[in-house]
């Protein structure tokens, strides 16, 4: 049985992708900050039927938690198939490029770039022991410079997040260079957007979770002729996917 590890996990987007997968036959390591509230969160499931999903403490800006995830999944499975790297903030409201402080970015990058530095070096490891190992990097299309430089792109004028897309954009040029160095091995690594969807994130606005879950999961699975070093957002590309960076 295939394993996953998706970090932030106990609700949103997280959650909804680890319960599509469990019904695909995967298990499911559900990351979680508070480990309590994955425990809670996995007795739920296990009540609703679902199966093979165990929750796992890690806090992306923590390293001793996550060293502690690599040690347990390394114990208990030997390896990782798929790493969904979906932890972010978007920081503090509203954020804009001439006031917020340098602080205030730096808490963000520390969860939205750093944490995911931190996490997939950590699991590097783990994944090469897979045949066929995928990353999935949950980034955001106003991470794009392309479009959100275009003054005819819709988001143009939403200047509201300022620190939250200099983050994922940041997250998107390590998802290129990981890709690139891991080109001519079995890895595939994307950045992918699940789209603006009805989450906490978003204060239970736009469009449904399973939807973005699918989107994830699409790009998760791909097979070996499959793309890597890509940007995705089926949201933007209803057509081919991709979007530029």
């Amino acid at each position: 049985m295939k394993s996953v590890l998706i970090t932030g996990a106990n609700k949103g987007i997280g959650l909804a992708t680890a319960k599509q997968l469990s019904k695909e036959g995967f298990f499911i390591y559900l990351g979680s900050r508070d480990i309590e509230k994955g425990k809670t969160i996995v007795k739920e499931l296990s009540d609703d039927g679902f199966e093979n999903i165990r929750t796992i403490e890690i806090d992306v800006t923590q390293p001793d938690t996550i060293l502690s995830a690599k040690t347990i999944i390394e114990q208990e499975k030997g390896s990782l198939d798929i790493l969904i790297n979906n932890a972010g903030i978007s920081g503090i409201l509203p954020q804009n490029a001439l006031e917020t402080s340098a602080d205030h970015y730096n808490e963000v990058f520390d969860v939205n770039l750093y944490g995911v530095v931190r996490v997939t070096q950590s699991f590097i490891p783990l994944l090469q022991q897979s045949a066929e190992p995928r990353i999935v990097n949950v980034s955001t299309s106003v991470g794009s410079l392309s479009l959100q430089s275009d003054a005819n792109w819709p988001a143009y004028d939403y200047a509201k997040y300022a620190i939250y897309a200099s983050s994922k954009a940041a997250m998107n040029m390590y998802t290129v260079h990981l890709a690139y160095e891991l080109r001519d091995t079995a890895f595939k690594i994307n950045a992918v957007c699940p789209g603006y969807t009805k989450t906490d994130f978003t204060g239970q606005h736009g469009g449904d979770v399973e939807i973005a879950a699918k989107r994830i999961i699409h790009y998760a699975l791909i097979d070996q002729n499959g793309p890597t070093g890509k940007f995705f957002s089926e949201e933007t590309n209803p057509d081919t996917g991709e979007i530029p960076w």
